[in-house]
């Protein structure tokens, strides 16, 4: 009897071992989850922390390019008050660049490279023999980058030369 007792015992406390074990597997599990939940998370609020001026920023942008209009008018046959005028906005356009510099803005640089779809839009097209095909001849508006991200491709002219036919 008593080794009945005992047979029963012992398989009494192997199931409760092995309970025990899937137990400590589903703490350790749900352990596991909870750090992969995190470090998501985390990452998450970075990147929305990362990018979370980016839609206040393209607004901006076409306030800068005004402001970059207005910086490249030739002043050379106006009054020295539109002179200082166009002065002042010269001085706004330059600490905005600067402030949206700080903020992770970049401006595409494109001008006399190859065209690349990633960054430029393409809306005209001319053949010039004096550089290669697809390079980029003009920037109709300029593009820009924030904390790497596209924020606004550049529009562009881009050389196209004609293959011929043999």
């Amino acid at each position: 009897m008593e080794e009945k007792k005992e047979k029963k015992n012992k398989k009494e406390i192997e199931k409760l071992q092995n309970l025990l074990k899937e137990k400590d597997e589903e703490i350790l599990k749900a352990k596991a989850d909870l750090i992969n939940y995190r470090k998501r998370k985390d990452e998450e609020m970075n990147t929305f922390v990362k990018y979370a001026n980016a839609n206040l920023i393209e607004s901006l942008l076409p306030i800068l390019d005004n402001f970059e209009r207005a910086v490249a008018i030739n002043d050379e046959n106006m009054s020295e008050d539109v002179k200082t005028f166009l002065k002042g906005f010269e001085m706004i356009y330059v600490n905005m660049k600067e402030v949206l510099t700080s903020l992770g803005v970049k401006e595409i640089d494109c001008l006399h490279k190859k065209f690349d779809s990633k960054f430029e839009n393409c809306v005209f097209t001319e053949e010039n023999p004096d550089f290669e095909d697809e390079i980029v001849l003009d920037v109709i508006s300029k593009g820009y980058t924030f904390n790497d991200k596209v924020l606004r491709c550049a529009s562009v002219k881009v050389n196209k030369i004609e293959k011929e036919n043999k």
